[in-house]
């Protein structure tokens, strides 16, 4: 059974997470791009996995760049 989703939970955690992986960025804009990863995702049927899919996703923007 799906849980109701925390989004500001999830972002703060993620935010927390890709902070320490990518010291460098500026966190303002670390977790601006969480919001936004969250913000897509959190609409979705299955929430559950919402933290790890909007991690995923900024994990890979903040390496391309």
């Amino acid at each position: 059974m799906a849980t109701q989703l925390d989004a500001d939970g999830v972002i703060t955690q993620v935010t927390e997470s890709l902070s320490h992986k990518f010291p460098q960025r500026d966190r303002g804009d670390v977790e601006t791009r969480v919001r936004q990863a969250v913000d897509g995702l959190k609409d979705r049927p299955v929430t559950d996995y919402v933290g790890v899919l909007a991690e995923r996703a900024v994990k890979e923007e903040l390496k391309r760049e």
